[in-house]
């Protein structure tokens, strides 16, 4: 008994530790950028996500992520070409509507954290790491605490199945094979 005792000791600060945040999809922004025939940048975003962070304030590392994109919101301001990415040519929106990311750890590095885990993409689950920062915490002006997260990371589209492309006469190709995510995350306290 005195031993079930110490360890619901144990737990209970780790728990009273963790607040449960809801992405606010207002305020938050998940982009992207690819290259476009070489010499160019393309930009685009998703205007349609929502997420959950369980956020351990006095150990990030405990801390976890889901987030789920409706890969149909993809939105570059040009609806011919919104609409090839929706095609088979790219997301495939019919067959793999969403976009779904779960954290397996978050681990802490020199100048920041890193959220590690799956990426599900184009029906394709692959393990990725997320390096991020905590930009801050601020409570509204109706007395809810929020907090802010910014990330920028590479995927390559190939390891996701994402290979349509075309080559332009010089070996060029039309659509880069990197792409650079940017994410801006405010999240509310539930």
């Amino acid at each position: 008994m005195e031993g079930q005792k110490a360890v619901k000791e144990t737990i209970a600060p780790a728990v009273a530790g963790i607040e449960k945040l809801i992405i606010d999809p207002i305020h938050s922004s998940i982009g992207f950028l690819v290259r476009h025939m070489v010499i160019s940048n393309v930009r685009g975003r998703f205007t349609q996500f929502s997420g959950t962070i369980f956020y351990h304030r006095l150990d990030i590392t405990r801390s976890s992520v889901t987030v789920t994109i409706d890969a149909a919101s993809v939105n570059t301001e040009n609806a011919d070409r919104d609409n090839d990415l929706r095609s088979s040519n790219f997301f495939d929106t019919a067959k793999f509507p969403e976009i779904t990311f779960c954290s397996r750890r978050v681990e802490q590095q020199c100048e920041g954290y890193v959220c590690v885990g799956d990426l599900t993409l184009h029906g394709v689950i692959k393990e990725i790491a997320i390096p991020f920062e905590i930009t801050g915490r601020q409570k509204d002006p109706w007395g809810k605490e929020r907090v802010g997260f910014e990330s920028e990371l590479k995927l390559d589209r190939r390891d996701f199945g994402l290979t349509y492309n075309a080559l332009l006469d010089n070996g060029g190709l039309v659509v880069g094979n990197d792409i650079t995510i940017d994410l801006s995350i405010e999240a509310v306290r539930e």
